[in-house]
C-alpha cells in the first residue's frame, strides 16, 4: 500500500497536481527511525568537526524534527518561499544543528555544507539566522521568543484566511520564561488553532536539571489554563509524535502544545542525561566512540566509561 501510495504522489507530481498540496513527497512511517538516526549521526559529525556547539538537544528533539520535516509539515526544499508551506520556528535556537541537519537531508542545501558549522563565513551560524539562510523563518537563540514569534504567524495567517500551520520547537527550559506565557496567553485569546507548539521535555537547561532550578509542574495543567489544547508524549516513539501531531491537527478552536517526553544526548550512551554535554562537543575520540554507537557497535563509548574518559554533570 505504501509503495502504491508513494507510486501515485509521484505520478501526480509529474502532471503538477500534487505541486499544489504537497511539494515535498512525505516518508512512511517506517522509513521515519533511519531518518532520524541520520540526523543523529549528521549532528555528530558536524559538532566533532566545529568543536563548538550543543549536541544534548541537538540529539533529544531529532525525533520530533524527523516527523515535522519528513513526514508532518507542507514544504518544498526547491522552492522554500512557496506561500502555502506550513512554519517551523525553532525556538531553542541552540539545538539548531539537528534542524540543520534535517534540512540537508531534506534537500534545502547540500549535506557537505554541514561541516561548515560555526566557521567563519558559514552560512550555518552556531544559532539560526536568516540572513545567511533565507529558508528560515526567524532568528532565534534568545529563549523564550519563538512562541510569540509563532504567535504572530500564526495571527497574520488567519486573518489572511490562510491555511498553512505554525509548529514552534521549544525547550522546557525556556517556558521558564515569563514571555513565553504572554505569548500563550495571547495564542489562546485569539484561538490560533493552526499553531502547534512542541516542547523538548529532556529535564535539563544549561544549569542542571530543569526540576532543581524551577521546576515546572504540572506543565501539562498550566498550558490547559491558558485554554492550549495539551498532550504528553513520549517524544522518541515515533508513531506517538506522528499520531500527537495528526490529533493536533484535528482539533479546532484552541492552539496546541505536545509535551515530549525526551532523553537528552538521546542516541549515544555517554551523552544520554549526562549534562555536560549541553554545550561541550565531543572530542576526537568521542566523535568516533559515538558514531560508531550510532551504527550499532557500543564497544568504544562503554570502553571510554571504564576508562573514565566521560566526563558527567547534572546526573
Amino acid at each position: 500500500m505504501a509503495a502504491r501510495n508513494r507510486r501515485e504522489l509521484t505520478g501526480l507530481k509529474k502532471i503538477g497536481i500534487i505541486k499544489l498540496i504537497m511539494p515535498f513527497v512525505p516518508l512512511t512511517l517506517p522509513e521515519l527511525p533511519r531518518m532520524a538516526l541520520a540526523i543523529r549521526k549528521e549532528v555528530i559529525r558536524m559538532l566533532g568537526r566545529s568543536g563548538s556547539g550543543h549536541p544534548g538537544g541537538s540529539l533529544s528533539e531529532a525525533d520530533l524534527l524527523t516527523c515535522l520535516f519528513f513526514h508532518l509539515m507542507r514544504h518544498d526544499p526547491a522552492n522554500p518561499s512557496w506561500e502555502e508551506r506550513d512554519r517551523f520556528v525553532l525556538s531553542k535556537g541552540h539545538g539548531c544543528p539537528g534542524v540543520y541537519a534535517a534540512m540537508a537531508l531534506a534537500g534545502y542545501f547540500p549535506k557537505e555544507e554541514l561541516l561548515t558549522l560555526r566557521r567563519l563565513g558559514s552560512r550555518l551560524q552556531g544559532h539560526p539566522d536568516t540572513r545567511f539562510l533565507p529558508m528560515l523563518e526567524a532568528c532565534t537563540g534568545s529563549l523564550g521568543q519563538g512562541l510569540s514569534i509563532s504567535c504572530g504567524i500564526a495571527l497574520a495567517a488567519k486573518m489572511d484566511r490562510k491555511d498553512h500551520r505554525v509548529y514552534c520547537l521549544m525547550s522546557d527550559g525556556e517556558t521558564q520564561e515569563g514571555q513565553t506565557w504572554e505569548a500563550a496567553a495571547f495564542a489562546g485569546f485569539h484561538g490560533l488553532d493552526r499553531l502547534i507548539a512542541l516542547v523538548d521535555y529532556n529535564k535539563f537547561q544549561l544549569d542542571g536539571k530543569v526540576a532543581d532550578i524551577m521546576d515546572l509542574e504540572p506543565l501539562a495543567k498550566k498550558w490547559e489554563s491558558f485554554r492550549w489544547h495539551a498532550q504528553e508524549i513520549d517524544g522518541h516513539d515515533i508513531l506517538k509524535i506522528v499520531q500527537a501531531v495528526r490529533q493536533a491537527q484535528a482539533a479546532p478552536g484552541k492552539p496546541h502544545v505536545i509535551l515530549a517526553h525526551t532523553v537528552k544526548g538521546k542516541g549515544v550512551s555517554f551523552m544520554e542525561h549526562n549534562n555536560y554535554f549541553h554545550g561541550v562537543t565531543p572530542t576526537a575520540e568521542e566523535t568516533e566512540a559515538a558514531l560508531k554507537e550510532l551504527d550499532g557497535d557500543p564497544s568504544l563509548s562503554k570502553a571510554l566509561v571504564a576508562a573514565g574518559k566521560i566526563k558527567m554533570g547534572g546526573k
